[in-house]
């Protein structure tokens, strides 16, 4: 598990069946097994190298999301450490397993942030964005800032602090970027899809009054 907030910058290149990761030092030392999110991916380290590690990847892994691709070309990418259970959630939770790919649509400079337009590849997870809602592109937390109607296409509000530490200021018009929905918003769509397939259950249905009755809104 992940938080979204980015520790260190560091390089990707394949080595053998794998890929080589390097960059860990700020959160080193790393051990066998660690998990950390390149990129938004969670790799298992299977070889410590130097301030770096190698982790064996699947052709799934390498299909859905842009490790393959920015390795072929010793690509930039975001690194964080496995979430600790003493350590503070300061973005939101991120399991490391990319939902798909989205495009960059538009960067823009503002006066004090950017402005980073997006679209899904698969239209099918649009549903579980919203205005104010979180989602880890390239493993960063980010808040989105608007949304179309069917959350397809989406736009976030990037701090000089984020655009300078992440390889969101490396990104341009085209270029593509792992995305991971909320997590809360996935949990929230099963138990209203079971709720209406259940009607024999023990629970109260989760319903607008439901949750106002028990202090959520």
């Amino acid at each position: 598990m992940f938080t979204g907030l980015v520790q260190a910058m560091g390089r990707i290149q394949r080595r053998g069946n794998g890929l080589l990761v390097e960059g860990a030092g700020p959160f080193g030392p790393l051990s066998l097994g660690d998990s950390v999110a390149v990129d938004g991916v969670c790799l298992t380290v299977a070889e410590c190298v130097g301030e770096g590690f190698r982790a064996d990847v699947s052709e799934e892994t390498l299909e859905r999301t842009t490790l393959g691709r920015k390795a072929e070309r010793g690509g930039a990418v975001n690194l964080e450490p496995a979430l600790r259970l003493s350590d503070r959630l300061g973005g939101h939770l991120v399991s490391g397993h990319i939902d798909a790919v989205g495009e960059v649509m538009d960067v823009v400079e503002l006066p004090q942030s950017w402005r980073l337009g997006l679209r899904w590849s698969e239209p099918r997870f649009g549903r579980y964005v919203c205005e104010k809602a979180s989602i880890a592109v390239d493993g960063i937390s980010l808040t989105v800032a608007s949304c179309s109607d069917d959350g397809v296409t989406f736009e976030l509000a990037v701090i000089p602090h984020t655009w300078s530490v992440t390889t969101l200021s490396r990104l341009a018009v085209g270029d593509q970027v792992n995305l991971e929905a909320d997590q809360l918003a996935r949990y929230a769509e099963r138990l209203l899809v079971a709720d209406g397939q259940d009607n024999h259950h023990s629970t109260p249905a989760m319903s607008e009054a439901w949750l106002s009755e028990n202090g959520w809104t």
